[in-house]
């Protein structure tokens, strides 16, 4: 009969039942560690459960509002992980309440635990952000960094996969429209970050073995305008669309017009956001506080596209794209 010794490590991870978090979760499960998963929903969580052995992965109800359920979820852990994050606000779920209180929260909640914390932000973070949603980002990880010097910061661009809210809201989009809009011309930089990369960075913290205090930023090896994303995406899924350039101005109102809508496809705080690019600094790269810097190879849009965006081709899969 086999032995164990030793008991694994617990993480909890807020905000695992997401995009980001379900590979968060199996990368950390793989490592041997046990997971408990943190969201206001725990049957959303259902589809990790596989991801580990019998019990190695448990789901369990908190909400960033309520910090009695946040001190119940890091009871017992050894390292948190701070996942959550909105791209609109809904009723309560607001920027602050989730992106800077929130954060707040299991921080606090996690040094009185006495657990580490890695906390997830975004390239585009600053105190001075023409959007909302960069500067409660920035307050989050003062936040963060007043409870903890120790804590780990991680920006990521923007991160693509098989779930992801990006390239397949517009492959889809091109299913059925003639035309697709490039907001503001379509010139913004970004630098698309595979999400299984991001994972490796979160568990490489867990195991100790970035630097204490440090904000990383998170980018992929190529950096790609808003209309090479979308040129990409065509040639992948073998679709032509015309692409449309959107003046910003047109798209501060469609921003403003669609944005009291219950999910809406875009809003003023996102025409914001995309005013600015969305890249790795010069100086995270010099300081080695990237991916490279931790040695973790970075899979290109082109690699991984194909791997899940052949459903968005004419015939599916027995489409041959031409590339």
């Amino acid at each position: 009969m086999a032995t164990i010794s030793e008991k694994p490590k617990l993480v909890t991870v807020f905000g695992g039942s997401g995009f980001i978090g379900r590979y968060v979760v199996q990368a950390l499960a793989k490592r041997g560690y046990r997971v408990r998963v943190a969201c206001r929903n725990p049957h959303t969580a259902i589809h990790l459960m596989p991801l580990g052995n019998v019990g190695q992965v448990h789901a369990m109800q908190a909400n960033l509002r309520k910090r009695w359920s946040i001190d119940r979820a890091v009871e017992g852990a050894d390292h948190v992980i701070n996942l959550v994050g909105i791209l609109h606000e809904s009723g309560r779920q607001t920027f602050s309440s989730v992106q800077a209180e929130g954060a707040r929260a299991v921080a606090e909640a996690a040094k009185a635990a006495g657990a580490r914390i890695t906390h997830m932000s975004a390239i585009g973070a600053d105190a001075d952000s023409p959007a909302e949603y960069g500067r409660t980002k920035a307050a989050g990880e003062r936040a963060v960094l007043e409870v903890d010097k120790k804590a780990v910061i991680l920006r990521p661009s923007i991160v693509f996969g098989p779930e992801d809210g990006f390239f397949n809201r517009f492959a889809n989009m091109a299913r059925f429209s003639p035309f697709l809009p490039l907001i503001g011309g379509g010139h913004t930089r970004f630098q698309p970050v595979y999400v299984g990369d991001v994972a490796e960075a979160f568990v490489r913290s867990v195991d100790g073995q970035l630097k204490p205090g440090a904000i990383y930023e998170l980018g992929g090896p190529q950096v790609l305008t808003f209309r090479d994303c979308m040129e990409e995406m065509l040639e992948v899924i073998n679709r032509k669309r015309v692409l449309v350039s959107i003046p910003w101005s047109l798209a501060r109102v469609q921003g403003r017009v669609l944005g009291i809508l219950p999910k809406p496809p875009l809003t003023l705080d996102q025409v914001k956001l995309l005013e600015s690019d969305n890249i790795v600094s010069d100086e995270a790269r010099k300081k080695g506080l990237t991916l490279e810097g931790l040695g973790i190879p970075q899979h290109s849009v082109g690699a991984i596209l194909p791997t899940y965006l052949w459903s968005y081709r004419p015939q599916g899969q027995f489409t041959q794209p031409q590339y």
